[in-house]
């Protein structure tokens, strides 16, 4: 065994013993549990994509709204399969509820709530979450402090239900209770064969902090029901043009 895999063996058992520390316990992974994130997954703990913890997504404008509604869509299609509603709470919803059939989840699956006050979207957010029969809570907000992320990660781990908090203002980015901080801006989709329309939805993920995981930059795509890294998609393409040179 090299000194590097030495290394990363090390840090990987000390970032499982700060988990236990503080009171979360990695899920075991488990092929039939993932995501189809592909490299992404494995930037997480135990290369687990974490639930029934809270997310928090960037959400500056309607364009990255869109992109974080499309991607969360992906992750719904799996959180959703076992069946249990989805909340979406907000004060100024920005989903179109039709475009999740893109990504195989049915509007009627989700219940919208819009409400006046954002500490009205947060309280509905955390009693939400405590419900153990859904699937998923979503909620938008311009700002969260760290008591109140404290607050919804606590009630995720009791119940083992997904969160995830959009947050639009972000010249008050702060320290988070959150297992991750995600930035998804689209990517301009590729036509098939040139043929006119529009093709599958592309983004870049950016995971900006990740608790005891590896941040980075990731480059995916929707189509055929899941999510494709465009990396291997690259990487298909070489070995086809490789073998007919062969």
């Amino acid at each position: 065994m090299s000194v590097l895999e030495t290394k990363k063996d090390l840090i990987n058992k000390l970032q499982k013993s700060i988990l236990l520390m503080q009171g979360y316990t990695p899920p075991v992974s488990d092929a039939a549990d993932s995501f189809g994130l592909g490299p992404i997954e494995e930037a997480f703990p135990n290369s687990v994509f974490p639930t029934g913890a809270i997310h928090e997504f960037l959400s500056i404008g309607p364009e990255q709204s869109a992109a974080n509604g499309g991607f969360i869509g992906g992750l719904l299609n799996h959180l959703m399969q076992n069946g249990g509603a989805c909340l979406w709470i907000s004060m100024r919803r920005t989903l179109f509820p039709p475009s999740l059939k893109i990504f195989g989840v049915e509007p009627d699956q989700m219940i919208f709530i819009d409400l006046k006050r954002e500490r009205d979207v947060l309280w509905a957010m955390e009693e939400a979450l405590k419900c153990k029969g859904l699937a998923a809570v979503i909620g938008e907000v311009e700002e969260i402090s760290f008591t109140h992320t404290r607050r919804l990660q606590l009630a995720a781990e009791q119940s083992r239900v997904t969160g995830f908090v959009l947050r639009s203002d972000p010249k008050k980015l702060s320290a988070t209770a959150c297992v991750a901080r995600w930035n998804i801006t689209q990517l301009p989709s590729e036509l098939e064969n040139g043929m006119p329309g529009v093709g599958f939805p592309r983004w870049n993920v950016e995971l900006l902090k990740v608790r005891n995981g590896n941040p980075g930059t990731w480059k995916v795509e929707w189509s055929g029901g899941r999510f494709k890294s465009l990396a291997e998609q690259t990487e298909v393409i070489v070995s086809s043009q490789s073998l007919k040179a062969g």
